[in-house]
Parts: structure tokens; C-alpha cells; sequence
């Protein structure tokens, strides 16, 4: 098994950082995180965030950056990335729409981002959700279709929403193995029809097989997310955490 990074997807700890940012950090690299995906930076200058990402010595894998955000300060958000050490904006999400024009305007714009984030030396990805696996742009899955129309588009694999979308993930990271350096390690159960997101090993998901998937196809973070927790978030966290020490960790 090849070592990846552990990250962890602030959107996790919402309501933690629009209390204290800072603290919230702390209290992660504490808990062993080793890196973070950042979800909006809580107002913290991009210089006072960097000089606290190095003291606390965690890595940015990537930032959340939604689509009204690219559109209204693109440039704003290069430039933010940059300072902080920044690897890859990531679009988390995209309206869902059943309407397959609705689909190739979004893809569309995809690209004139990709364009412009890739020539100033950051790279670009799509995070999905199940609702890309639900229809089609011509013969393709929407999922499909995303990537297929960018192929410098890198794919940040949420397997909790592909196995959601009734598809295997496992499957689809050996499928997008090359250009997937980001795959979302998260764990749901179905519940009246809903979708309950849970701490890792508590659902589902074979996280397991994801994990060696991630491995073999030259995935580089793992990033726990967990939209809505039963406990409180730096708990579920940390036990997410521990999860992954004792079934992944010890096995590196």
C-alpha cells in the first residue's frame, strides 16, 4: 500500500471556523490531519493564513471554489491559492440539471476556467456529487462528459456520491487513474429515503477497496469529508481519523 496524504475538507467544520478559523486549524493538526482543503478562508489574510499553515506544518491540497466565486474574482482566488501553497482549485459543485444544454453551458465555462487557472501554474478539478450519474450528455453520463470535454481537468473522486449515483467507485478511480489526485474518503447511510452522511466505517461504502483503488491508481490525498455529522464535527473527525490509522495507516 503506498503512503497518500490525509486530508480534511473544512466544510466538515463549518460552523467551527465561523467561530475560530485559527483554532479550528490547530485543533486539526492536532489531531495528526496533514493537510487541509479549504471551503473559504473565514476573512484571514492570504499572508496571515500561510504563515499559519507553516507553523502548524499543514499542506493545502486544494480549495473549494464555487462557481459564483470564479465568476465575480477568478483572479482573487489564483492569487489567494498561490500565496497560501496552494495545489488545485476544485468546483464542489454545479446546479444540478436535468437539462442536457443546461450541462454543455456549465461544461463550457469549465473549460475557459481550466484555461486561465492552468496558465497561471494551478491546477483545476471537479468535485462530484450523485447527481452527475443521474443524465446524460449525448452518450455520456454527465460525469463522463465533464472530463471527457477538458482532459487537463483533474478529477476529485467523492466515493460516498458515486456509490450514491449507483455506480462503483472503485471502478471509476481505476477508470480516471492519472489525472485523480484528490479522492473524498466519506461514508453514508440511506435512511427514509435520504442520504445520511456518517464517520468512516460506519456506512456503506467499501472504503477499503476505495482506499487500495486510490493506491494503485497514484492518488495522492485522501480527504475525509462528512456534510452533516451525528456528533460533533471535531469528534466525528477524529474518529474518521482513527479509522484510517487503523485501517490504512498501519498498513503503509
Amino acid at each position: 500500500m503506498r503512503k497518500m496524504g490525509i486530508g480534511i475538507q473544512l466544510y466538515t467544520l463549518r460552523n467551527e471556523t465561523a467561530v475560530d478559523f485559527e483554532g479550528t486549524l490547530r485543533k486539526l493538526a492536532a489531531l495528526g490531519y496533514e493537510g487541509v482543503e479549504f471551503a473559504g478562508y473565514g476573512g484571514i489574510a492570504a499572508s496571515d493564513m500561510k504563515a499559519l499553515l507553516e507553523e502548524l506544518n499543514l499542506q493545502v491540497p486544494g480549495s473549494h471554489v464555487g462557481l459564483d466565486r470564479l465568476r465575480n474574482d477568478l483572479q482573487g482566488e489564483i492569487d489567494y491559492l498561490k500565496t497560501i501553497g496552494g495545489q488545485t482549485i476544485i468546483v464542489p459543485w454545479a446546479s444540478p440539471t436535468n437539462d442536457e444544454e443546461g450541462w454543455k453551458a456549465i461544461i463550457a465555462e469549465l473549460q475557459t476556467f481550466g484555461a486561465e487557472i492552468r496558465k497561471q501554474g494551478l491546477n483545476f478539478a471537479y468535485h462530484n456529487h450523485e447527481f452527475e450519474f443521474e443524465g446524460k450528455v449525448g452518450d455520456s453520463l454527465i460525469f463522463d462528459a465533464i472530463y471527457e470535454s477538458q482532459p487537463e481537468l483533474l478529477v476529485e473522486l467523492d466515493a460516498c456520491w458515486v456509490h450514491r449515483g449507483g455506480q462503483d467507485p472503485v471502478a471509476y478511480i481505476h477508470k480516471y487513474a492519472g489525472r485523480l489526485p484528490l479522492v473524498h474518503t466519506k461514508d453514508y447511510k440511506v435512511e427514509d429515503g435520504k442520504t445520511v452522511t456518517l464517520e468512516l466505517g460506519q456506512g456503506i461504502v467499501a472504503l477499503d477497496q476505495v482506499i487500495a483503488a486510490a493506491s494503485e491508481a497514484g492518488v495522492q490525498w485522501l480527504i475525509v469529508e462528512q456534510d452533516n455529522c451525528q456528533n460533533p464535527p471535531l469528534e466525528s473527525v477524529s474518529n474518521s481519523l482513527n479509522w484510517l490509522k487503523e485501517h490504512y495507516l498501519q498498513r503503509v
